[in-house]
């Protein structure tokens, strides 16, 4: 398996420098690594690889090479692959080539990087396999882990994702509470109708048929997003919306259910579980001194 997923995927450098800084200074805290200091020549070199030791796709390469290069600036590093790429067990992603000390230093912050994010890479591309041949797109939530939130977001489009709004300030999205403290659907996509700019979009959730029709009879919104319906409903939701507004089916979005609730016609899955989830793929560090 050496097919890629997503080749375009792109992750800011300024959150690549911020992430690998904070991990490092978690990680060799105030007096550096013990350890290797303690047990290793300053001076000695060595050679490593990086590993998946089993079929996924990959995340996080860029993040490996910050993080090997913050404690080496004189590291040679090569990739094999790239981030998007579906790769088979027992594949090389990297060769790294430098001073001892520093690869046994980044050894586990850029091993956490690239298994946790391909990991999150790996559960998206088996819900857009899922969901072929139909028009669907998979998406993620905001149910990130604090801090990590561009990070995940990029793993998913390097799985073959997309992704829904970043924070509260991308778009506004008007969920059951909004609707509670506005005083009903109508008025509550009046007050965001006022509100917004112009290039901002208003999604407002519903979970009944009859939510539905107020939200299509008001008019003012550009996406709405059906909360836990079944297969049946959801169907019936999509032809009621004929077209209208963008939908975009939540809630217990589960990689067992994802075809069928695709084949329902809704233009998006978002699903939490892709982030908050997923399993971490299992990559390796072989060190060759």
């Amino acid at each position: 398996m050496t097919n890629t997923i997503c080749p375009d995927a792109f992750l800011s450098p300024f959150v690549i420098e911020e992430a690998v800084t904070q991990a490092l200074a978690e990680d060799l805290g105030r007096a550096g690594d013990v350890t290797s200091v303690a047990t290793v020549p300053a001076d000695l070199t060595g050679r490593a690889v990086v590993v998946a030791r089993e079929a996924g796709v990959i995340s996080g390469l860029p993040l490996v090479e910050a993080t090997f290069r913050k404690l080496n600036a004189g590291v040679k590093l090569a990739a094999h692959t790239r981030d998007g790429v579906a790769v088979a067990a027992k594949s090389v992603l990297m060769t790294v080539e430098g001073n001892a000390r520093g690869l046994l230093g980044a050894e586990r912050t850029a091993l956490n990087f690239i298994g946790h994010l391909s990991g999150v890479a790996t559960a998206t591309a088996a819900f857009v396999r899922a969901i072929a041949g139909t028009k669907a797109r998979v998406c993620c939530t905001r149910k990130t882990t604090p801090g990590l939130r561009a990070l995940q977001k990029y793993a998913v489009r390097c799985g073959g994702g997309f992704n829904h709004r970043f924070g509260l300030d991308d778009a506004i999205l008007i969920k059951d509470n909004h609707i509670a403290v506005a005083g009903g659907i109508k008025l509550v996509l009046q007050r965001a109708r006022a509100a917004a700019g112009h290039l901002v979009k208003i999604e407002i959730e519903v979970d009944t048929l009859d939510q539905l029709r107020e939200v299509l009879d008001a008019g003012l919104a550009d996406v709405v997003l059906l909360d836990n319906m079944g297969s049946a409903m959801l169907a019936e939701a999509v032809g009621l919306v004929a077209g209208r507004l963008v939908t975009e089916a939540s809630g217990s979005i589960t990689l067992t259910r994802a075809a069928a609730i695709a084949a329902t016609g809704v233009d998006y899955l978002s699903s939490g579980a892709i982030t908050h989830s997923s399993v971490n793929l299992d990559v390796g560090l072989d060190i060759e001194v």
